[in-house]
């Protein structure tokens, strides 16, 4: 498989601009050998803006609404020439938030509200696994007495044949190349299988086992 995938977690870090905390991740993904990168806007409803920063900074990837960009997937029939493209072709991919999103299984698991309706929650599949980007501890000290990210998690797991889910804080990423996948960044990431404690797993960790599963 000749797939090349750089999974963030979040565009932008507190205290820092715009893809800085992931910069040297970004350069070594695409080497010298990429000379153009196709920017897909379609997270944000200011596409020209969204471009325009994206240019800016490396010409390249974003966050945004998820359901939003799916759906736009859906509208422009891009799913499976995605797909293609970097499954049999090799063209990397690089997403980040909302663009780690719909290169998974489903969006069954992202943050976001659904502020559009897509045709379906199958997204791109470039990994047989599902991503919890922006991942969220639990906050002892606060009040909120909503779901945390890990009850929610476990909710998506109460039901049959869910796949796995990868929980990536913020300042982590996933580097996926052919059938090896790598933790990358500097925070840990929390792993949930269905019927199983959730696991915690420190940067450079192996994840090549979730490529090469059914992970249900």
């Amino acid at each position: 498989m000749k797939r090349r995938l750089l999974l963030v977690s979040n565009s932008t870090l507190y205290g820092g601009g715009y893809l800085d905390h992931c910069q040297q991740q970004i350069q070594e993904f695409f080497g010298e050998q990429v000379k153009r990168i196709l920017f897909i806007p379609y997270a944000l409803h200011d596409r020209d803006g969204y471009a325009k920063t994206a240019r800016q900074k490396f010409q390249s990837l974003g966050g945004g609404n998820t359901f939003r960009l799916l759906k736009t997937l859906y509208d422009q029939n891009l799913l499976v020439e995605i797909r293609r493209r970097v499954i049999e072709d090799g063209v990397p991919y690089m997403g980040s938030s909302a663009g780690t999103n719909v290169s998974t299984a489903s969006i069954n698991t992202t943050n976001d509200m659904p502020i559009v309706y897509p045709p379906s929650l199958k997204a791109i599949g470039l990994v047989p696994f599902n991503i919890n980007p922006h991942y969220l501890d639990a906050d002892a000290n606060n009040r909120h007495m909503g779901e945390t990210r890990e009850q929610r998690i476990a909710q998506y797991h109460e039901e049959p044949d869910t796949p796995i889910v990868l929980g990536l804080r913020e300042g982590s990423m996933l580097l996926v190349e052919g059938n090896k996948a790598t933790l990358l960044g500097t925070t840990k990431a929390r792993l949930f299988v269905r019927r199983k404690p959730p696991t915690e797993h420190e940067p450079g960790t192996d994840f090549s086992f979730l490529l090469t599963q059914s992970c249900h």
